[in-house]
């Protein structure tokens, strides 16, 4: 059994767990180092800032803005007028085709069964559908057809992945000629522009390009959700004209701002590092009665810290730890994504239905409990690791984390693992052999009692292993990397010989042996 902190924390309340048991953080530090109380010093500010990578789970993007001439063009060439595209009406649909073999009878059937499995996954789902004689979109009803999109299109992070499979199906649709909801054009335009960890030139303009197909070729007109998207793209980008450009658009045809648009707008100016900006679209988004939940907290603190204000975030977190105390019977918000994307969206539609009775909506904003979170914490460990390198920092956040029943999952691994891999393997670093050797021990046991959201992929395996090659040296990384691969069963081929490719240049660098303690 791993040697944890039992330091008792002043006013932090436990909630209950979720899902599995969470693994006990493992001890960074030495006993006599402790915890840090909520009186340590705040971070000061770092102009290595723009390394920081969080709040969208990946590098902040560094393009640089196209001229504003180019932009304006981009945007002006697939942007529609409302008496430029008439609305298409829907077709009542057509009898649908039967199958004409038992093997397509049932593999339709099988279709449908795991369709109403709200466990399915999607590659479940796409291999179900992939079964079907073709052309296979024509054999589900209007409902099915609906249901197979939004299955596809509900994921928590994108990948390229999933973006082939949505599109493939969307693709079928076309070709069958049969119309798209406003919703699914949305889908396809947000996979093409957020499937990679860096949102560059090339998937802002396959984003542009559905939506000149969604707007011009279909006659479907853009609602908030769909600018929404399209701001967000070009912002990740780093196109703030083109952004300026989409809210101009936003404005011609009186599209009104949801409260995704006003935390779209908190992160906007959080990428440009404006804080007078970050506050700004705060303030806004209050007087326009819009709720204020853990989400946008998250976003304000990560739009800080871009901005070089650590300090001012800190004080938001320290804010929402205290109302989490003074909210007696109030728990951590759920670290479930769908959970926390349900409840986001219900807060979406409460504005939008009391967005004039002020009265309703101050209700509803006093039932909200603003405490940190899973992505809280991932923030500022996040910020630590690749910033100020304070172990101490983070060990303490690992303890709140405990405190507050937040369960540890993979991607706190991967980001402590990062902190090895970037500040360990010199002399007179806290990143030490023996820590590392503890956070690895505390891995495995995740991984051997099934704790939920924590399971081998391949970027847990790549910082593992680099991790070991800077603390280690060569010798105990290749060790690690067995334990790795024998645990490592559901990764496939191509996956597995991407990872091994690049951990070979990480074992050719690294130095036989190495030990500084």
């Amino acid at each position: 059994m791993l040697d944890y902190y039992h330091e008792p924390y002043d006013g932090l309340t436990s909630s209950t767990a979720y899902g599995k048991p969470s693994p006990t953080p493992p001890r960074l530090l030495p006993e006599n180092e402790g915890v840090l109380n909520d009186n340590h010093s705040p971070v000061e500010s770092d102009p290595a800032r723009d390394q920081l990578s969080e709040c969208s789970g990946e590098a902040i993007p560094n393009g640089e803005e196209d001229s504003i001439d180019h932009q304006e063009s981009d945007l002006n060439h697939h942007a529609i007028r409302t008496n430029d595209s008439p609305m298409l009406h829907y077709p009542a649909q057509k009898s649908l085709p039967k199958p004409q073999t038992v093997e397509d009878r049932y593999n339709l059937e099988r279709l449908h069964r795991i369709l109403g499995d709200p466990q399915s996954s999607h590659e479940q789902i796409y291999n179900a559908y992939s079964q079907l004689p073709s052309p296979r979109i024509e054999f589900l009803s209007d409902r099915k057809r609906h249901d197979l999109l939004h299955r596809l299109s509900v994921i928590e992070i994108k990948s390229k992945k999933a973006m082939l499979r949505y599109l493939s199906v969307v693709d079928d649709v076309q070709g069958a000629s049969i119309p798209l909801k406003n919703s699914e054009w949305s889908s396809a335009i947000a996979y093409a522009g957020r499937c990679f960890a860096r949102v560059e030139a090339s998937q802002v303009e396959s984003a542009l390009h559905i939506w000149k197909d969604m707007e011009q070729e279909a006659g479907v007109r853009s609602g908030t959700t769909t600018f929404n998207i399209l701001f967000d793209i070009a912002t990740k980008a780093g196109k703030y004209v083109l952004a300026e450009m989409i809210l101009k658009e936003m404005n011609v045809r009186k599209v009104e701002y949801d409260r995704f648009s006003y935390v779209g707008f908190i992160y906007y100016h959080g990428l440009k590092g404006d804080a007078t900006g970050v506050r700004k679209a705060y303030r806004d988004l209050v007087e326009a009665g819009a709720i204020v939940d853990t989400t946008v907290m998250n976003c304000v603190i990560v739009s800080l810290i871009r901005s070089g204000e650590p300090s001012a975030a800190e004080q938001v977190y320290e804010r929402m730890k205290r109302m989490l105390r003074e909210k007696t019977g109030h728990t951590v918000p759920s670290s479930d994504w769908r959970e926390a994307r349900k409840a986001s969206r219900e807060l979406d539609k409460a504005f939008r239905a009391m967005r004039h009775d002020r009265q309703q909506l101050d209700r509803l904003q006093a039932e909200q409990c603003l405490a940190p979170n899973l992505r809280t914490f991932s923030i500022f460990i996040d910020y630590h690791v690749h910033i100020t390198g304070e172990l101490r920092r983070i060990a303490a956040l690992l303890y709140e984390m405990q405190h507050l029943d937040i369960p540890l999952n993979g991607r706190i691994f991967i980001k402590v693992f990062q902190g090895f891999a970037r500040h360990g393997g010199v002399k007179y670093t806290s990143w030490t052999t023996q820590r590392l050797e503890t956070v690895w021990e505390a891995l495995v046991q995740a991984l051997d009692e099934g704790v939920e959201g924590v399971y081998m992929m391949k970027w847990m395996v790549i910082w593992v292993i680099r991790a070991f090659a800077r603390c280690c040296g060569r010798a105990r990384a290749l060790q690690i990397w067995e334990e790795l691969r024998s645990r490592w069963k559901v990764a496939d081929e191509e996956e597995k010989g991407t990872v091994e490719h690049i951990l070979r240049d990480v074992l050719d660098e690294a130095s036989p042996e190495r030990r500084h303690e």
